[in-house]
């Protein structure tokens, strides 16, 4: 694998706002850049008090931080691939006085360091890349290439990562794209149940754009379609329910 470029100049990064501006993220200037997709995986965690939580692609920690932000008692574990992107997640986490209840790890999900692969999590969360490995185009930037396309990980070993690493009764969360669903409930049957499926909808009358799965790890019970979100109006602009999620840092009830 080559050595990534380390994003080391002050000009290569970026310090943006999310929330609403209620949490401060530093994040490289060029290549993927956090978007929504991060901000309704964590409004969707179910409640933890003080349980534990682990973050697979951890990225900037952008989940991890607005987990932590709204669930005052819960520990964060994020894990993520490229150090330079680790040691941003750990300024984040200090910069919005997160560190005491959210660490970061550099590692491979595939081979993840002895502090992930206890296991043991209540929740494990994750925005795998959406698509599989030679089925689309990668973006040229290697960064948003590798946020974009499955590497040597791909939906099967993310899916079977996750599940194996949520102790016995946990939970597994993830964003991802409609068009995967059959993939993803077909790599989750005999590892979790009780799916809940919401999808969140481009607009009234359009198809839906993401969907967040919430699997419950040994259950055997039947899959609920939830209603959703619709995300846009017809101007574009988002709907009161996104704002409220996206900038207001209302939770998503699943």
């Amino acid at each position: 694998m080559p050595a990534e470029a380390s994003p080391s100049a002050e000009a290569a990064i970026t310090e943006d706002g999310i929330l609403g501006g209620r949490l401060r993220l530093r994040q490289p200037a060029a290549g993927y850049r956090v978007g929504i997709d991060p901000i309704l995986l964590a409004a969707a965690a179910p409640s933890l008090g003080h349980g534990r939580a682990l973050e697979l692609g951890a990225g900037v920690g952008a989940a991890s931080l607005a987990l932590a932000w709204r669930q005052t008692e819960a520990r964060v574990l994020g894990l993520e691939l490229q150090p330079s992107l680790t040691a941003l997640a750990a300024e984040n986490a200090g910069i919005n006085g997160l560190a005491g209840r959210l660490a970061f790890r550099a590692g491979d999900l595939l081979r993840p360091p002895l502090e992930v692969a206890t296991g043991g999590f209540d929740l494990v969360l994750a925005n795998p890349p959406f698509h599989a490995a030679g089925s689309a185009t990668p973006p040229a930037e290697p960064g948003r290439a590798r946020g974009h396309v499955e590497g040597e990980a791909d939906l099967a070993a993310w899916i079977a990562q996750a599940c194996a690493l949520a102790r016995p009764g946990g939970q597994v969360l993830l964003i991802h794209r409609p068009e995967r669903l059959a993939d993803l409930l077909g790599l989750l049957d005999g590892r979790a149940g009780g799916v809940t499926v919401f999808p969140f909808w481009a607009a009234a009358g359009k198809a839906a754009r993401r969907i967040l799965l919430l699997a419950h790890k040994g259950s055997r019970a039947p899959l609920t379609l939830a209603a959703g979100m619709v995300l846009h109006q017809a101007d574009g602009r988002y709907t009161a329910a996104a704002e409220a999620v996206l900038r207001g840092g209302e939770a998503i009830a699943l």
